[in-house]
C-alpha cells in the first residue's frame, strides 16, 4: 500500500491516516483527494478483494459556513 500512496501524493493528495482495526473493518483510511475521483481511484489500487465505504467529511467551520 505504500506504493498507493505515494501514488495518490503525485495525484494531489495525501494519507493523513491509516488504522488497522478490529470488528467490522480491518482497517480506516483518512486520507485528503482533490476529488472523489482521485480518492476512489486511490482506494481501488488496493485490489477487487476489497469492500470500501467512503465518507466524505467536512470541517465543522466550513459547515458552519454554509448555515449563513
Amino acid at each position: 500500500m505504500d506504493k498507493n500512496w505515494e501514488h495518490l501524493k503525485r495525484e494531489g493528495g495525501n494519507l493523513l491516516q491509516a488504522y488497522w482495526t478490529f470488528g467490522r473493518y480491518d482497517a480506516v483510511v483518512i486520507l485528503e483527494a482533490p476529488n472523489e475521483k482521485t480518492a476512489l481511484k486511490a482506494l481501488m489500487r488496493g485490489g477487487d478483494h476489497l469492500s470500501i465505504e467512503t465518507l466524505l467529511a467536512i470541517p465543522r467551520a466550513e459547515a458552519v459556513k454554509l448555515l449563513d
